[in-house]
């Protein structure tokens, strides 16, 4: 049965060269196409964000996964999101690489968290089967299971 946790609000004006604001008004941030793509400096871009909350959403799971195994993150673990914007014909896609540094575990203990992670995460539970997600450990390509989808 689906239970509703929690829904977040924000709106855009401008698109790509606009403003975004959440409800809350937490977020306030003036956009831009990227500074690599003739955007302007001190702003930010769709992709960015994505980037910071992929990141972030990834991180939980991984303390998720650690807490119902008994384990404890290092408190100097992390997360890197990078998200690429492409275009493919006349169509934009996204693509992303997480690469986990859990700097405590051994490799076998450490891919099998990165693995779970992916399966509980809202955001690779959401862009499963719609945009490519690369898993990198240390910058290391995490191995495909035979039955992983």
């Amino acid at each position: 049965m689906k239970k509703n946790l929690y829904t977040a609000d924000a709106s855009a004006v401008g698109g790509r060269s606009g403003h975004v604001r959440s409800a809350t008004g937490i977020i306030d941030l003036d956009m831009s196409v990227p500074e690599g793509l003739g955007g302007k400096k001190n702003a930010t871009n769709p992709e960015e964000l994505f980037a910071a909350g992929y990141a972030s959403c990834f991180q939980q799971a991984l303390l998720v996964i650690a807490q119902k195994g008994g384990d404890r993150l290092d408190p100097e673990t992390t997360v890197q999101c990078s998200v690429t914007l492409f275009q493919e014909g006349e169509a934009y896609g996204l693509s992303a690489v997480l690469d986990v540094d859990l700097k405590s575990f051994d490799q076998a203990k450490t891919l099998d968290m990165v693995r779970q992670a992916h399966q509980i995460c809202p955001y690779s539970v959401g862009t499963r089967g719609n945009m490519e997600v690369e898993l990198r450990v240390k910058g290391e390509a995490v191995p495909a299971l035979a039955d992983s989808k």
